[in-house]
């Protein structure tokens, strides 16, 4: 199989969860021996990962640009990736055209428009409600998915979304969550006596990241550090604006620390991860990380949503601020909770996340839908009618007899 990835950005698996994912479905990929091209419009940074290194192929491509037509002629690939929905509004008409023979995968990392649409209802102080999502980017990403043969949602719930309330067929979504070696054992991590402080973690860019440093810092850190005074928060993210770096204060133990160059080890002497996540969308990759490396967490519903189904989480879970404030008191004093904890993070990690268990099932399903496809696009109307390019041709009819109709007006 030759697998063509269309990316928004350039992976940075040490920068973001959407990196650290991309990393994961690359290796999956490489595994099989397929050949793995890796294309983007984006500029190198210097966080970006070695994608040649491993065996990858990168080329820069132009948007508004007729050389991507050259190029996916010449590429021919099996199968077509696009991470994240942008990237086929921008190429999906281009690949089609020329070379429709390819399997066509949607990569969300999330659900934009859930994630903007909750964050507009934080903004106004309301509840989030569905039709929160019936906006022009909520239109723009469910026709992308739609127009796809294959979409993975790394969310149950938002997989969910998708097939009841936005009639997207069962038979194009797959649930594939973070791919993950087996936890380390306890004892190989630093012990509760061994940890010290508190962590807070998540790239400056992505909002909800920087929703939650400014609940940390205004509502939960001052009561907090009242109640252990000796206790520091460390605040780490890759690219911190001013804004935040502003923040950093020792005299409080409020540290704002910025990019980690190695996330897992600082992660691991925490002896609590707090993320008071108003709004977001997806499996939150801070809060796989904090489990990995055995640190439990005190998050929200929001932080916690389809990353733990039914098992007990790691730590606790609450929207309310005191009670967020009493946890975290509560489980950085009391060793035996801790360590409980701390198992139940093993467990969700065993349960839900094994690469051994994902990998193969993620590629029988590409394997299938690439056999499969074209008796799949005929059956989904939908997506035949969204990749119509005569959808518009009346709205285009009408406004060029109006400037003919002008036109010949003038001319009388």
């Amino acid at each position: 199989m030759h697998l063509l990835i269309i990316g928004y950005v350039w992976p940075e698996p040490n920068s973001s969860a959407a990196g650290s994912r991309m990393m994961q479905l690359l290796n999956a990929f490489r595994k099989q021996d397929w050949q793995v091209t890796f294309a983007s419009p984006a500029q190198p940074t210097e966080h970006m990962a070695d994608l040649e290194a491993i065996g990858i192929q990168t080329t820069q491509i132009l948007l508004n640009d007729e050389s991507f037509n050259q190029f996916i002629l010449s590429a021919n690939p099996d199968m077509v990736m696009y991470d994240r929905f942008m990237m086929e509004e921008q190429f999906g008409w281009r690949v089609e055209t020329y070379c429709p023979n390819a399997l066509r995968i949607l990569n969300t990392e999330d659900l934009h428009s859930l994630r903007h649409a909750r964050h507009q209802a934080v903004k106004q102080n309301r509840p989030f409600q569905l039709e929160d999502m019936y906006n022009d980017l909520g239109v723009r990403e469910i026709a992308a998915i739609h127009r796809c043969d294959l979409t993975l949602m790394i969310s149950e719930m938002e997989t969910k979304l998708l097939i009841d309330e936005f009639q997207v067929p069962e038979t194009h979504l797959f649930h594939l969550p973070f791919m993950l070696p087996p936890p380390q054992e306890a004892a190989s991590l630093p012990s509760f006596e061994a940890r010290q402080h508190f962590i807070s973690i998540g790239n400056f860019r992505h909002a909800p990241n920087w929703d939650a440093v400014l609940q940390l810092k205004t509502k939960i850190w001052p009561s907090l550090r009242k109640r252990l005074p000796k206790a520091e928060l460390h605040i780490y993210g890759a690219y911190p604006p001013p804004k935040a770096t502003q923040l950093h204060n020792a005299k409080e133990g409020f540290l704002v620390k910025g990019w980690a160059e190695d996330a897992q080890a600082v992660m691991q002497q925490a002896r609590l991860c707090l993320a008071p996540l108003r709004f977001g969308a997806g499996i939150k990759g801070k809060l796989v990380e904090a489990m990995q490396m055995g640190t439990p967490s005190i998050t929200t519903h929001i932080g916690a949503e389809a990353m733990h189904g039914a098992l007990p989480w790691n730590g606790v879970i609450t929207d309310e601020i005191d009670k967020f404030i009493e946890a975290a008191v509560f489980l950085y004093e009391d060793k035996t909770n801790w360590e409980l904890m701390q198992k139940n993070g093993a467990t969700i990690l065993n349960a839900r996340y094994l690469e051994t268990e994902w990998t193969p099932k993620l590629i029988t399903k590409l394997q299938q839908q690439y056999q499969q496809k074209e008796d799949l696009r005929k059956k989904h109307f939908f997506g035949k009618m969204l990749r119509h390019h005569s959808m518009k041709s009346t709205q285009y009819m009408s406004q060029w007899i109006e400037l003919k109709n002008q036109r010949d007006a003038s001319k009388g």
